[in-house]
């Protein structure tokens, strides 16, 4: 039986434009929603626009426009934008929808009849751009709002409080009774901590403007564009069949920015439950993200304008942005859109990896079968190590997905492509072509092709265009999730022999450096600000001179210090895909720390308890933020199929290799 999945973006506030931070998130949830329709699941996803407040009223009259002609304007933005990166949700709603605001006005009705709402009056600190009050313990001095770095209004207003106090305790027993509701789980201590510290009543309604849902009963008074905002989640779903989306018939996952988790992990849910919802009637799960910086850079209100994701996807391709948002980043945690990075991504995990993989893959099989699908036959223990290498990515890609931890499933997904290209490698079909054993070629290249298969599937929720492109070079349909059937790849079975296969061509060209430095003058914005001159640095030290042959001495030959090194520790570099962190044992009183570009081709725990060749006596090299690399390994290949240099478990760690 399919589960159904509800997946939702925060809906945007028209004052703004797209944005990368806004194609983050509305990108994530799109690819949510496609792992989803993979497992067959009946799936929903829910993007819009938030229209209503005093901002937006202003900012209409600036214009000289009515508020609903200048929202009309502002919202088309985001509904054209999301196409182009791919995403396809299944409904756009707007604050403004008939519908909604039908809906709004009878949630507040019942929480009224319920005795939760009362009428005062309301003075405090207001921040137009947060459109809500603070307190001077939430402002900087000066009374500036941290968020928006502008001076807060004192507005004094009739106002319906809303007994938010109330429910401090049943949220409380609510986040205890369900750690899951609110992640990643710092996030929710957050939370926790700001419920426990108490709750004051809340202001629910404003008498100050005139842009908002009408308090039914009481149209003096428009509703808290907060109150009028969060209740989409649950409007959009109307009061027919789309309710089979809502718990408990279904799973509903929230996917906000940390900056307005409040709202949606205390508010809603208080809202809600003050409605009359059951606590099984309340949101599965409420995810905060980080914030995005771009180049180094905070997202400010110009390198937003600067940052366009649709121009970045226009000349580079949605899968391309799409596969670097969801791999770059940790979701939950901050992270950098480095332009420079999405490109060095681009071509060592698409060009040089799945794409080559495609290539060398498809031209074998051009050469050697006459571009028909090969015969499996019997396997060897290389073909066995491959299909358990795959069976347990795939597991874990699985896994991830389920617990949105979209970068791992990622990761594990790309680690499938990496042992493809070192299989084939080692299997060497050419070499068993030449020797004339065509059941042996035929049967690594079947094998290559069903990997092939695999990633295909595996990566479709990311890249969706570009495997459907995958396929078509393979010579099988394009993926075509249906409610009910389960597409994920489990089975590793491949094809009859004899079938045709697509025209192969390059999935992702690798962009060379000229090209390179091209993109990154037009798309990467310039620095806000420059950064001082560094001090020169010294010259390096001479070495001694070759002879005119390019030979060299054997002083220079010994005066390389080659160790036998124990790898003790291993770990990723933060933001740096490329990079392992690794404490290795050279004989010494302490394990030195070397920064090495493994991590395209080992996990971290691969390496630990292995003897390794260690250049001991390499100048130190700093990678910033105090990361320094104290010696070099030895290892030969692409970085995303090395073979490193290994020692016998025999030999002491410290030993010099002569």
């Amino acid at each position: 039986m399919s589960r159904r999945f509800y997946v939702t973006t925060p809906i945007y506030y028209v004052n703004d434009v797209p944005h990368l931070g806004t194609a983050y998130t509305t990108v994530v949830c799109d690819a949510l929603r496609r792992y989803h329709l993979l497992r067959g699941d009946d799936t929903f996803m829910l993007t819009g626009t938030d229209e209503h407040g005093l901002k937006i009223e202003r900012q209409a009259k600036e214009r000289g426009q009515s508020p609903q002609e200048f929202v009309d304007a502002m919202s088309a933005p985001f509904r054209t934008a999301w196409p182009a990166l791919s995403v396809e949700a299944s409904q756009f709603i707007r604050t403004t929808d008939a519908a909604h605001k039908a809906f709004v006005q009878d949630l507040w009705t019942r929480i009224e009849k319920n005795g939760d709402l009362y009428e005062g009056t309301y003075e405090d600190w207001y921040c137009v751009g947060c459109e809500s009050f603070k307190t001077e313990k939430e402002l900087l001095p000066g009374n500036v709002c941290p968020l928006h770095q502008k001076p807060v209004e004192r507005l004094k207003e009739d106002t319906y409080f809303f007994r938010l106090e109330k429910w401090q305790k049943p949220l409380l027993d609510l986040y205890a009774r369900r750690p899951d509701f609110i992640a990643p789980a710092t996030r929710r201590n957050e939370v926790v901590s700001f419920v426990e510290g108490g709750l004051k009543d809340l202001s629910v309604s404003r008498t100050s403007f005139s842009w908002g849902v009408p308090v039914p009963g009481n149209p003096r008074h428009v509703m808290y564009v907060w109150f009028d905002a969060l209740t989409n989640y649950r409007s959009a779903l109307g009061n027919g069949e789309n309710t089979r989306f809502w718990p408990p018939q279904g799973k509903v996952v929230h996917v906000v920015g940390k900056d307005i988790l409040r709202f949606h992990a205390v508010y809603w849910p208080a809202f809600l439950l003050a409605a009359g919802y059951r606590e099984d009637e309340l949101p599965s799960q409420i995810f905060a993200h980080g914030f995005l910086t771009v180049d180094g850079q905070k997202m400010s209100k110009s390198l937003r304008n600067a940052v366009d994701p649709i121009r970045l996807a226009r000349e580079l391709g949605p899968d391309v942005l799409r596969y670097h948002l969801l791999r770059a980043i940790s979701f939950g945690q901050d992270g950098d859109f480095d332009h420079a990075a999405l490109i060095e991504r681009y071509n060592a995990d698409l060009g040089k990896n799945l794409g080559n993989l495609l290539n060398r893959t498809l031209g074998l099989c051009s050469k050697l079968t006459g571009g028909k699908t090969p015969q499996m036959g019997a396997r060897t223990p290389l073909e066995d190590d491959l299909v358990a290498r795959v069976s347990a990515e795939v597991a874990t890609a699985a896994e991830a997905w389920e617990s949105l931890e979209i970068h791992r499933a990622l990761e594990a997904t790309w680690a499938i492509s990496s042992a493809a290209n070192t299989y084939i490698d080692r299997a060497a079909p050419w070499a068993s072509a030449k020797a004339g054993d065509t059941a042996r070629t035929e049967t690594i290249l079947a094998s290559l092709l069903e990997v092939l298969r695999h990633l295909a599937v595996l990566a479709w929720p990311a890249i969706p265009g570009k495997a459907n492109e995958l396929c078509g070079q393979l010579g099988v349909p394009p993926i075509a999730p249906r409610q009910g059937s389960d597409l994920w790849p489990t089975a590793f079975a491949p094809r009859a022999g004899g079938e045709a296969l697509g025209t192969p061509t390059a999935l992702f060209p690798v962009i060379d450096p000229d090209r390179q430095k091209e993109l990154l003058e037009r798309l990467a914005p310039k620095p806000a600000e420059e950064p001082a001159p560094a001090a020169p640095a010294a010259p390096p030290k001479a070495a001694p001179p070759a002879d005119a042959s390019g030979s060299i001495t054997i002083d220079q030959l010994t005066a390389v210090e080659l160790k036998v090194g124990l790898v003790k520790t291993a770990e990723r570099v933060p933001k740096k895909d490329k990079l392992l962190k690794l404490s290795v044992d050279i004989g010494e009183p302490e394990p030195r720390t070397i920064v090495a570009g493994l991590a395209l081709t080992f996990q971290p725990e691969a390496l630990v308890g292995k003897r390794v060749v260690v250049v001991a006596n390499l100048a130190p090299r700093d990678f910033g933020k105090g990361l320094v690399s104290h010696g070099m390994l030895l290892a030969t290949g692409p970085s995303e199929a090395l073979h490193l240099a290994t020692i016998d478990d025999a030999v002491a760690p410290g030993s010099r290799l002569k």
